[in-house]
């Protein structure tokens, strides 16, 4: 039969007869269409970010992703985990970094990813000034200015001589009180770096900062300031003996981290409550040292009150006012060692100091000291020993330690006085207004 007899059909079954190959591939693509047209192959799977596995964690959605949760930290007995979150974005893929050490052999490759973009620093907000106690709006209550009272009345002089307890300024009256340094818990007790000798009789501390300070004051005011400076001893933080002394403050120094028990927490609390102070002089000057941030922390402790915290003492405080003030030449924070001149640091009750810190270093310019015409006390005992005076600082001063002489040693110490008399006479104008039971 010839081509030109047969029919179109005919001639299209030869075609594909002749083309093998390409009926094959046709008929493979018709079946696979037919079967598999409907079908998804391979679905993308999202896993969740592998945290605990030490390594990147990943966000695989293309949509905009919600602000994470507040996260909780747990400790765990073998590691600190703590995790740092970039900001939350839209983009597809979000790092997230841990500190952890990784429990897991993780080797996948890290994902390079553009940092984000920087922010500024967050600044820390400065202490806010102590508004003067006229300008807290605190009424005592007849109750507690009665404790106080009860607590604070032996401080203001002994009932005998010209102008005890009674006169219209520090200068008229006498005094007579104990100072104490406070002995508290933990490896550095604080007051071993104000003591250079030990008296005969068990705990009296007979030379050293405070010491120097109170004979300074005795020495100045011809005992009208009878400060006992003979008398000085250590006194534990958790004892009664604090409510049976009634110190008019307790002195804490240092230059190590500590931490307060419980039980030295709460009789500081009582102590304070009644009437007492807390007198903080770092032996390191300057903000950040290990003292500073133990002694800011463990005070908080003491006076936990949310609408309390530390703050600075304001220009007009009655501390700098010259009409109040002992020593009325003295109207500013005084510089202490290498010129440190952080400002006074409060915390407040009644809207009188409760707690008061120096970080100054004062206490180490204070074991130099000063005899009542303003030179340098050289004297020495039997044993040869310096009677008031560090070898150590004094030899050291203009190469270790700057501004160590004797017109500043003796501002420090009139500041020093002002600071004592103000402690002993904040509460006299508060007990007197307050209601009576």
């Amino acid at each position: 039969m010839s081509d030109d007899s047969q029919s179109p059909l005919q001639k299209f079954v030869d075609k594909l007869r002749n083309s093998r190959d390409f009926t094959i591939s046709l008929l493979l693509h018709v079946i696979l269409v037919s079967i598999f047209g409907g079908t998804v192959l391979f679905q993308a799977v999202q896993e969740p970010p592998d945290f605990e596995g030490g390594g990147e964690g990943f966000v695989g959605s293309s949509e905009p992703v919600a602000a994470p949760p507040p996260q909780t930290q747990v400790a765990t007995p073998t590691q600190d985990i703590s995790v740092l979150a970039t900001p939350v974005n839209t983009s597809a893929v979000n790092a997230i970094t841990t500190t952890a050490t990784s429990p897991m052999n993780f080797n996948m490759a890290q994902m390079v990813m553009a940092p984000p973009a920087p922010t500024a620093p967050t600044a820390m907000a400065a202490p806010k000034p102590v508004a003067p106690s006229a300008g807290t709006g605190m009424q005592m209550s007849a109750a507690d200015a009665k404790a106080i009272g009860d607590f604070t009345k032996g401080w203001g002089g002994t009932g005998h001589g010209k102008g005890s307890g009674s006169g219209s300024g520090t200068r008229s009256r006498e005094f007579v009180f104990v100072a104490y340094i406070g002995q508290y818990g933990g490896a550095n007790s604080g007051w071993d770096s104000t003591i250079s000798s030990v008296g005969d009789i068990k705990g009296v501390i007979n030379n050293g900062s405070l010491p120097n300070l109170l004979a300074y004051m005795s020495s100045r005011s011809k005992n009208k300031i009878t400060t006992n400076y003979d008398k000085v001893t250590a006194i534990k933080l958790d004892s009664q003996e604090i409510f049976e002394k009634k110190p008019p403050f307790i002195f804490l120094t240092g230059s190590k981290d500590f931490r307060l028990t419980e039980a030295e927490v709460e009789n500081l609390r009582k102590y304070v409550r009644l009437g007492g102070a807390i007198w903080g002089d770092a032996s390191v000057p300057g903000r950040n040292s290990r003292f500073d941030l133990a002694f800011r922390r463990e005070m908080k402790r003491v006076i936990p009150d949310k609408d309390k915290d530390w703050g600075e003492l304001p220009k007009n405080h009655p501390l700098f006012d010259a009409r109040q003030a002992y020593y009325p030449e003295v109207t500013t924070v005084p510089p202490g060692i290498n010129f440190y001149n952080e400002p006074v640091y409060a915390l407040k009750i009644y809207g009188e100091v409760a707690i008061i810190y120096t970080a100054n270093d004062y206490g180490d310019m204070w074991q130099i000291g000063l005899l009542p015409d303003g030179k340098v006390d050289m004297r020495r005992n039997a044993q040869n020993q310096n009677v008031a005076l560090n070898v150590n600082i004094w030899n050291n001063r203009d190469i270790y330690l700057r501004n160590i002489s004797e017109p500043s040693l003796d501002l420090t110490y009139k500041f020093g006085t002002n600071i004592v008399l103000h402690l002993l006479t904040r509460w006299d104008s508060k007990v007197k207004s307050a209601p009576s039971l």
